[in-house]
């Protein structure tokens, strides 16, 4: 029978903290959110001590709301984030404050060069400590607050004229990507079904005007043409590349990188001076600030005293070619992209406008029959390079002095620039290093033997060998291009090729394991059985079969849908699915036990450079892995699969990295997966939003709107515009009485459709994994929203149902020890006919979302990530899928203290009052104390795990 649906019900309170946009139904359940899912203040920090590590700090969460929260505009205004600073030398500058001791605390009350709660000693550089300063570059005194913001009215969305028709072009324009015909067609049929109130908007122009009116992220595109300035040749015709006006379009990277240093949404997730972490005595290396490397910058920027007090800027580059379109003509384009390096990796990576476009630059092309000419060639890395120079030479002045510039955290600082790592596969490493293909772009090792030694290679270095050698030698003894000029080499304290970044994607999962480990593995086994090609094609098709189906122990891959070759994977998806592991269970026992052993180190080598926090130890586990897989790889070239050896530049480029990682931090801050995510975002959908009619254009507008409109919700955010019901869209929703509304009863004809769901499922419910936005907060898994339907709801016949005698019981064990937490008999121990017994409804469901912290994957800018824990017969209509979780067991270190099980089935059921979900693998217990028992879910070990 049909069903009328629930009235609907608007989220109308949106979540404070920064970051988090998680927007609730009331306000109560706002209440819960803040102290459930927001660490409490009882496990931060204690005031007036020192202050949090460095991953709290990134995180660092509000306090909870007041006892008596009625309406969520009662919430407190974020407090600004403690930032970490040294001992700032004797004053440089006019200053109204006193010379510290070593021991005297910063103005945000944290000691100096102290230890953390984290058992970390945080040191700052001495001279280049970021000290805040007032608008004219003075120095403040050390418990000096930061300016009061521009008063704001709360009212004034301007240039919109109340927060509902922002809210609603930002929808239209950001979340639906709606195109101008079909705004306008909305808006038509909105005056129709509403003729006595007008719409929102006259018309997409109407809209489009009032976002380009928006003043805040207001940094203007700017263009410039490089044409050949060359010979021409005297035979005709001209080849047209030489004739050619070639146009870069650009933003200035000054003002975009103001624009992220100010950020208030960044407060507390930026460093403003390099640091050097240790904990017992060893070094620890996270963020780029932590690394050698600024270190190193800020001690040749110190030579000059008038920087001292000064704050580093770092600038990380990224660029990379991306096509939008094979089928229509190979459009490419080669977007530059900029970041502050100061700013946390996690936030980098969550890409919440720490990431910007700076500019499209130029791809010069011509016929076939000069693609491959010398002129053509040097051109083009001619252009690249001019291209780069003339973008970044408005930051060159403030490369050797300050600019005074509002920060984050309200403060002003006198801000020092300097260009920093650059993001780039090979390709574009040997273009930026101006070498030869095939050779290293960060030593001189020979291309036919890469990993048999080479010194550093450095500007002074190729500008000694350009005295002594022609540009015939330099390319054919140390592959450099002579007649080019690095862009680099117009820049203080800039060497390029000691900038370029590890490439965690292209290097290692993408280029070490797929296009060389996997390759070489498919070709061993052709090879092993040559003389019986059907053979081989079976292994293959087993190696197939095991990463396709569940096995006992092994999981079905998310990454690889059934039938799919691993070779045809997309690289993104390998790298967040951990593929490697699945796929050194489906090879084992088809290849030598030497080639098992040469992905093993790989893995253990990937695994730990890609951790969010890589201390010394860790760096000799890193040494000992590449060690191990260079020893094992040897059986590629003993059985006949690789003979001509392992000279790779990618392969060989693992050997810089446990250098790389002391001077630039965490690799998974500076990786191409970076860049390539930031594609969809600026390249792809804004050209798949164009008419296709020189395109480009429109693209520029489209990134401009989006940053508008970006910067536009963290202003308001800031001034707590966005939060609560006290807005003209709530006022209009509370007119109407939701409570009274009820779904019209369709024909008879009509309800066997009408009880399919007609709304698209929630995103975040058929996601298999991927990041969370907001802080980072307590794990937790929650069922699916719907249960399963047409099944047995009474535990002793679902039992019979699932084929599990023993589930009555191993459930009312579960039950005892919520019930009797501090018993003296444990539940395992107590005899049967003593158990509660359930006599309650039982609801089965086909899958969980577990929510975790996991910084090293791809997650949200606090660290939080989410993954699909699956137990269904069919998975949306398809093969079943019974997943493999990870269950705590002791408290021992790593996996030594987890179980590896398999879940079969996930349910819940309510026993007085109480609603326990239930999955076999964890319990309920309490959070934080409320009035009316808030509960928590944390994964705990229950002997009930080994019966499913």
């Amino acid at each position: 029978m049909y069903k009328p649906r629930k009235p609907f019900v608007p989220a109308l309170y949106n979540c404070t903290f920064k970051g988090c946009r998680r927007a609730l139904k009331t306000a109560r359940g706002l209440k819960l959110h803040y102290e459930s899912h927001i660490v409490p203040r009882d496990l931060r920090f204690p005031p007036n001590t020192a202050g949090p590590s460095n991953d709290q700090r990134d995180q660092a969460s509000p306090p909870p709301p007041p006892a008596e929260l009625e309406d969520a505009a009662s919430l407190p205004p974020q407090p600004p984030s403690p930032t970490f600073s040294s001992r700032r030398a004797p004053c440089r500058t006019p200053s109204v404050s006193p010379q510290r001791t070593p021991e005297s605390p910063r103005h945000d009350g944290i000691p100096v060069n102290d230890v953390n709660s984290n058992g970390e000693r945080i040191e700052v550089h001495p001279l280049l400590d970021g000290i805040p300063c007032d608008a004219d570059g003075f120095d403040l005194a050390d418990d000096a607050l930061p300016p009061p913001p521009e008063p704001h009215d709360p009212t004034d969305f301007s240039p919109f004229p109340d927060r509902a028709k922002f809210e609603y072009a930002e929808f239209l324009f950001t979340k639906d990507e709606m195109s101008a015909s079909n705004l306008d067609k909305l808006l038509t049929l909105t005056t129709a079904l509403n003729p006595d109130r007008p719409p929102p908007f006259s018309g997409h122009q109407h809209m489009y005007g009032l976002i380009d009116a928006i003043k805040q992220g207001d940094v203007p595109w700017q263009s410039f043409s490089v044409t050949y300035q060359g010979q021409l040749p005297d035979s005709q015709p001209v080849p047209s590349w030489m004739l050619e006006k070639y146009e870069v379009w650009f933003r200035d990277p000054l003002e975009v990188l103001e624009n992220q240093i100010g950020n208030p949404d960044f407060d507390g997730q930026i460093d403003y001076a390099p640091k050097r972490l240790s904990r017992n005595g060893k070094r620890r290396y996270r963020d780029l600030m932590s690394g050698n490397w600024a270190w190193e910058q800020c001690d040749k920027i110190a030579v000059d005293e008038s920087t001292h007090g000064a704050s580093f800027a770092p600038v990380i580059l990224g660029s990379d070619k991306t096509t939008v379109s094979v089928a229509t003509g190979q459009n490419e384009y080669y977007p530059l992209y900029a970041s502050h390096g100061g700013i946390h990796n996690s936030v980098r990576r969550a890409h919440r406008n720490a990431v910007a476009l700076i500019s499209f630059l130029a791809i010069p092309k011509t016929s076939r029959d000069h693609k491959d000419s010398p002129e053509f060639r040097k051109f083009r890395r001619q252009l690249f390079h001019a291209s780069l120079e003339h973008i970044l030479s408005s930051l060159r002045p403030h490369m050797t002095k300050p600019r005074v510039t509002k920060c984050a955290d309200g403060h002003y600082r006198r801000v020092i620039y300097g260009l920093g790592p650059y993001i780039a596969d090979y390709p574009e490493q040997a273009l930026l290093a101006c070498i030869v293909q095939n050779w290293c772009a960060k030593c001189t090792g020979k291309p036919d033997d890469l990993d048999g030694g080479g010194i550093p290679r450095s500007h002074e270095h190729t500008s000694l060998l350009l005295e002594t050698f022609t540009l015939k030698d330099l390319w054919e003894s140390y592959g450099i291009v002579g007649d080019l000029v690095p862009f680099t080499d117009s820049f203080p304290r800039a060497d390029i090729h000691e900038l370029l970044a590890p490439d965690l994607l292209h290097q290692i999962i993408k280029g070490t394991f797929k296009d060389h480990l996997v390759d070489w593995v498919e070709a061993y086994i052709k090879l092993a059985y040559k003389d019986t090609p059907r053979r081989a094609a079976e292994v293959l098709a087993d190696i197939d079969r095991r990463q396709n189906c569940c096995g006992p122990t092994l999981p079905r891959s998310p990454a690889l849908p059934a039938g799919q070759r691993f070779q045809t994977v997309d690289r993104q998806r390998l790298e967040g699915a951990n593929e490697g592991v699945v796929y050194l269970a489906a090879i084992h026992g088809h290849v030598p036990a030497w080639m098992t052993r040469a992905v093993a180190a790989l893995i253990d080598f990937c695994y730990l450079v890609r951790r969010s926090t890589i201390d010394e130890d860790a760096l000799a586990s890193i040494q000992d892995a590449l060690s191990r897989f260079h020893h094992y790889r040897e059986v590629f070239r003993n059985t006949g699969v690789r003979p001509e050896g392992f000279s790779l530049p990618r392969q060989h480029s693992l050997t810089h990295y446990p250098f790389l990682i002391t001077q630039f931090g965490a690799p998974n801050g500076i990786c191409s997966s970076i860049t390539e995510s930031k594609h969809i975002k600026a390249v792809k959908r804004p050209y798949r939003r164009s008419n296709k009619n020189k395109p480009l254009g429109q693209m520029l507008v489209t990134n401009q709107r989006l940053d508008k409109l970006a910067a536009a919700r963290v202003f308001f955010n800031s001034h707590n515009m966005l939060s609560g019901p006290g807005s003209p869209v709530i006022a209009a929703l509370r007119q109407l009485d939701l409570s009274q509304t009820t779904a019209p009863q369709p024909p008879p004809s009509l309800r066997t459709l009408s009880a399919q769901p007609l709304l698209p499922p929630d995103p975040l419910e058929t996601r298999d994994s991927g990041e969370v936005d907001g802080p980072r907060s307590m794990s937790e898994i929650v069922l699916a929203k719907t249960y399963v339907r047409k099944v047995p709801s009474n535990i002793h016949a679902l039992a019979a149902h699932v084929k599990q005698p023993d589930l009555p019981e191993l459930a009312s064990r579960f039950l005892y020890n919520q019930l009797h937490p501090d018993a003296d008999i444990p539940a395992t121990q107590l005899p049967r006919h003593q158990l509660p017994v359930i006599n309650s409804k039982v609801r089965i469901f086909n899958s969980a979302r577990a929510v975790f912290y996991a910084p090293s994957d791809l997650s949200g800018v606090g660290g939080m990530r989410h993954e699909r824990i699956r137990a269904a017969r069919s998975w949306y209509g398809g093969a079943p899928r019974y997943d493999c979780v990870f269950v705590g067991k002791s408290d021992e270190a790593g996996f030594r203290g987890l179980h590896v099980a398999r879940v079969f089935l996930l349910f819940s059921f309510i026993h007085d009052g109480v609603a326990y979900p239930y999955t076999g693998m964890w319990m309920v217990e309490p959070d934080v104390r409320l009035r009316r028992g808030c509960l928590r879910r944390v994964l705990e070990t229950l002997p009930s795990v080994s019966g499913f």
